[in-house]
């Protein structure tokens, strides 16, 4: 009986062994695909060895036209919409985790709502109101739009982090005179700095691999992000310059990338005076 319960356990571990090899293998095999396609003069669709070691993949495409232009679009939309996106999501998610309403509810449910929507669904009202409020092609406009797409679940992730944070740190700071404005600045939002940076993060990826919003709210070449201009690279009749788009695909990437490493270790952290007050 025994033997048998001890059969069957292997047999278990060796089929999630199986499966995490073959997620894993899901993983890995495009991004080797990239990293080797980037170095190869004869890139094609096969993950393989290159037919010898180069750069001119990415010394054809390190131009101000085809990358420097479009990263720095992209880091000027995708920043100034994470930042206002940050805000926004800390001053609304604050009082739903402060205060006690009946309207509490119905808000985060319809918040949750509005994270289902597809963004196809509300583009063309979008466009046709951006149109009317002269911000179509523009900057500013595609910041705004970006951060309100992002804003509901924005707030459902802030507001749940939030609620980590004891309430009687702030109930000290208000004995002492400080305002609702003051406690969240200088006592919540530094407790919660894992949640933040989870916030900042996800917001950031999302808004840096969006292709159709960009597409659709910018008309003019020279404001393209990195996300609409990699499509240059798909050619007409069914011809890609394979090696090119690998190496753009690696120095687009490197942004997220690195925000990620600069934010990391607050991603590991905790609520760590949570436990003290409680006890």
């Amino acid at each position: 009986m025994a033997h048998t319960l001890s059969s069957r356990r292997t047999t278990r571990r060796l089929a999630a062994d199986a499966g995490l090899l073959v997620v894993a293998a899901a993983f890995v095999l495009p991004l080797a695909w990239v990293v080797l396609s980037s170095l190869d003069p004869k890139a094609g669709l096969r993950v393989k060895a290159p037919d010898g070691l180069t750069l001119d993949n990415f010394d054809a495409i390190l131009t101000s036209e085809i990358t420097f232009t479009p990263l720095l679009n992209s880091l000027i939309l995708c920043g100034g919409a994470t930042l206002l996106t940050v805000a926004s999501a800390a001053l609304a998610a604050y009082p739903l985790s402060r205060f006690r309403s009946g309207f509490n509810r119905p808000f985060l449910l319809t918040i949750l709502f509005a994270t289902s929507l597809p963004i196809t669904a509300i583009m063309v009202p979008v466009y046709a109101l951006f149109v009317q409020v002269d911000l179509i092609d523009t900057m500013q406009g595609t910041i705004f739009f970006f951060a309100a797409s992002q804003l509901p679940f924005a707030i459902w992730l802030m507001k749940n982090f939030m609620d980590g944070v004891p309430k009687e740190l702030e109930e000290a700071a208000w004995t002492d005179g400080a305002s609702s404005l003051q406690s969240l600045l200088r006592i919540v939002l530094p407790l919660m700095g894992p949640g933040v940076a989870v916030v900042t993060v996800f917001s950031f990826v999302m808004m840096w691999g969006n292709f159709f919003v960009p597409f659709m709210l910018l008309l003019t070449p020279d404001q393209m992000p990195a996300s609409v201009s990699i499509n240059d690279f798909f050619g007409n009749r069914g011809m890609v310059a394979y090696g090119q788009l690998a190496a753009f695909s690696i120095i687009y990437s490197t942004p997220v990338i690195l925000l990620y490493v600069l934010i990391s270790r607050r991603l590991g952290g905790g609520f760590a005076l949570g436990g003290a007050v409680k006890g």
